[in-house]
């Protein structure tokens, strides 16, 4: 029987494990997730119920049943969670405002539309269907995201190398450009690699990280060997597992040549390959049966061969060219803010300058002033020996005539 757990692994696999999901939110997604499944209503309607009526948000209208219990928790979750957006978004606020920045409200408000904000008080069937939704469409998006950031990563990469080699003289120049060609073919040079999900690549790992007899293969051994939870599927993080073995051929941490960031961006190439050829539900998880129809498929008897990154560079000459006119345009307005505010800086101390020379000018007004008066009272005045403080203004008369 599927738990709540095992059916948002449809837009979460990583909420049956301790990774992030990366959202914002992810911690009170998985508070929520983990009071619902404690309702034993609420889960058996989670069984009956179709995958697609789970994305649309149908079952959120079941919270009407969940335990008062449940139901109280729920509540204070959201409470808490109000006012950790609320807190968040006025420190956004007073940053960006103290910044003379223009704060972007709709862009912040955007920030709360997996709950309804309008009620910070309690839990209810909208907010659960925000939730849903919200998760559901985030994080059908969070590859392309890591794709995205792995692409500026890249082209961040070469931008460095190519900024390095503007500092060089031309021969140091000349060998740093052979070594980068030298470590480029080093890493290039390595054992074949299967193609993912393949008879060929299960059956070495099979051989080698089994420890089985690749005669007696048998693919739905193979399944339950590496289902590790149990649960009668392969999630994203089981099947990304079955990669290592093809990885390590490519990559190794102690080589200068070697780019572990790379070597992700390769490993969710290859899940995303697999998930592609054999989740034929698109629920983001691969079924015994989904993996043993595929095992009947000329793909994975006779696949063709498989372009690793180095084969296919992750970003065009025409990215790279805006990637750095975009890196030079923000380097231009850092530099004309830094102008700017050296600019406020010299003439706040000018103004202060002359606030200072203003004010030992009144100091010396009012001291003349002072002296002036006090002349006049001796000279009115049959005092002698008159005692004077610094600022020459008399303090007593000792002798009166």
């Amino acid at each position: 029987i599927l738990t709540l757990k095992g059916i948002f692994d449809f837009f979460s696999p990583f909420l049956i494990t301790l990774q992030d999901t990366g959202l914002h939110y992810d911690r009170y997604l998985r508070e929520v997730i983990d009071f619902l499944e404690k309702d034993q209503h609420f889960r058996e309607k989670l069984h009956n119920t179709d995958m697609e009526d789970i994305k649309q948000g149908k079952l959120a209208k079941e919270l009407d049943f969940v335990s008062h219990h449940v139901r109280t928790k729920l509540d204070e979750l959201k409470r808490q969670e109000v006012n950790r957006l609320r807190t968040l978004i006025k420190a956004k606020q007073d940053l960006e405002g103290g910044n003379d920045i223009a704060v972007d409200h709709q862009a912040l408000l955007k920030q709360f539309e997996y709950l309804n904000h309008m009620n910070p008080h309690t839990f209810e069937v909208e907010d659960l269907d925000r939730l849903i939704k919200s998760a559901t469409k985030d994080l059908e998006n969070y590859d392309k995201e890591r794709h995205e950031e792995f692409k500026r990563y890249e082209m961040m990469k070469e931008h460095d190398r190519r900024e390095h080699l503007k500092t060089l003289g031309e021969e140091e120049r000349k060998r740093e450009e052979e070594h980068y060609e030298e470590m480029r073919k080093k890493h290039a040079d390595h054992p074949k690699v299967n193609h993912p999900g393949s008879q060929n690549q299960l059956k070495e790992v099979w051989e080698e990280a089994d420890g089985l007899d690749p005669e007696d293969f048998d693919p739905k051994t193979f399944f339950n060997i590496h289902d590790t939870n149990g649960d009668g599927f392969f999630d994203e993080q089981e099947l990304e597992a079955l990669f290592t073995k093809e990885l390590e051929k490519i990559y190794d941490p102690s080589n200068e040549e070697d780019d572990m960031v790379e070597m992700e961006e390769e490993r969710l190439r290859m899940r995303e390959h697999v998930m592609n050829e054999v989740d034929s539900n698109k629920d983001r998880l691969v079924s015994l049966d989904e993996f043993l129809i595929a095992t009947k498929k000329k793909e994975f008897l006779e696949p063709d061969s498989w372009e690793t990154l180095e084969q296919n560079q992750a970003y065009t000459d025409e990215e790279m060219r805006e990637f750095e006119e975009h890196l030079a345009q923000q380097e231009q307005d850092l530099n004309q803010k830094a102008v700017d505010l050296q600019k406020q800086r010299d003439e706040l101390e000018r103004q202060q300058e002359q606030l200072n020379e203003q004010k030992k000018e009144l100091q010396q007004v009012r001291k003349t002033s002072t002296q002036r008066k006090c002349q006049n009272v001796f000279a009115s005045s049959k005092c002698h020996d008159l005692q004077f403080n610094r600022e020459n203004v008399p303090l007593a008369c000792y002798k009166q005539v």
